[in-house]
């Protein structure tokens, strides 16, 4: 079903003049006119319990635009996060994380019966270095009855100049000889992390990927909220091995998803995902803490 989204304007008693918002249908059409294939928002000024209310009704979700999308939107900007977790997929470390940094421009057409296919022009930014780069992204969502994970192509070929090998092997030998293994919570209950411990939460970002890259469709929205727990298991067949507990926040519908996650990492072979189970919701659990 659609948005629906009250904004109560309070008349206060004893306060003169009331405030007032007008939405003209010039600006409405202005705004719209450069993406003719979205549909527009419709607004409506009523009276509830002696407030104005303006009353904001967006498009119906499961009605998909095509052509030319405008790139703040939900569709674009969907599309856009799952080339952010591909990228994590196939070049993330602990010392090289992903991140969604903008879209530029986004098209979306159907394909026949294997699909729709969204075209995009974005920029990724490489959050340990700092470094943005503007890439061209293709993204398939397979139709079928079956959920199959979103199809992507990237090129952001600046980005993966970057060299992380000397931090990489100097994090994969202090954990590969750490005699007492590595029991943690990320962040801590005031939504800090320890500098020494960063490379672990983008080390669970990364591996995160996976999970999010698998569930995404044209009506998610995920990113990472939280790290509750790191268990470093015995290393086997010189591979890194951990345990994570991660909380994923969906955002469209709002819901935190917890899932366990069970893989290995080296500098030479990357993250491998061994397991991937979602965990039965919580219904006592705290919101996990703001890291922004």
């Amino acid at each position: 079903m659609g948005l629906r989204i009250l904004v109560f304007l309070a008349v206060l008693m004893g306060v003169t003049g009331s405030p007032s918002v007008t939405i003209t249908p010039e600006s409405a059409s202005a705004d719209m006119s450069a993406y003719p294939n979205s549909v527009p928002e419709t607004a409506e000024e009523t009276e509830i319990f002696g407030q104005k209310v303006l009353i904001v009704e967006e498009a119906e979700e499961d009605v998909m635009a095509t052509g030319e999308l405008n790139p703040d939107h939900y569709p674009a900007q969907r599309a856009a996060k799952v080339v952010q977790h591909y990228l994590n997929t196939r070049y993330g470390s602990p010392y090289r994380l992903f991140g969604l940094h903008g879209v530029h421009s986004g098209n979306a057409e159907d394909v026949a019966d294997s699909g729709r296919k969204y075209q995009l022009e974005i920029s990724v930014q490489e959050f340990i270095s700092n470094n943005t780069e503007k890439c061209s992204a293709e993204v398939l969502f397979p139709r079928g009855e079956q959920q199959r994970s979103p199809q992507v192509q990237a090129s952001c070929e600046e980005l993966l100049k970057i060299n992380t090998e000397a931090q990489e092997e100097a994090f994969y030998q202090q954990y590969k000889t750490n005699q007492s293994l590595l029991s943690a919570d990320l962040p801590d209950s005031y939504g800090n992390i320890d500098p020494g411990m960063e490379p672990l939460w983008h080390l669970g970002a990364v591996a995160s990927s996976y999970i999010m890259l698998h569930e995404s469709t044209e009506n998610t929205l995920y990113s990472m909220a939280q790290v509750t727990n790191i268990t470093q298991l015995a290393t086997e067949n010189d591979q890194l091995k951990f345990d994570y507990h991660v909380l994923l926040h969906e955002m469209t519908s709002q819901e935190i998803v917890h899932w366990k996650l069970l893989f290995t990492w080296s500098p030479s072979e990357g993250v491998k995902v061994l397991q991937m189970e979602q965990l039965p919701r919580c219904q006592h659990c705290a919101k996990p803490p703001n890291t922004n």
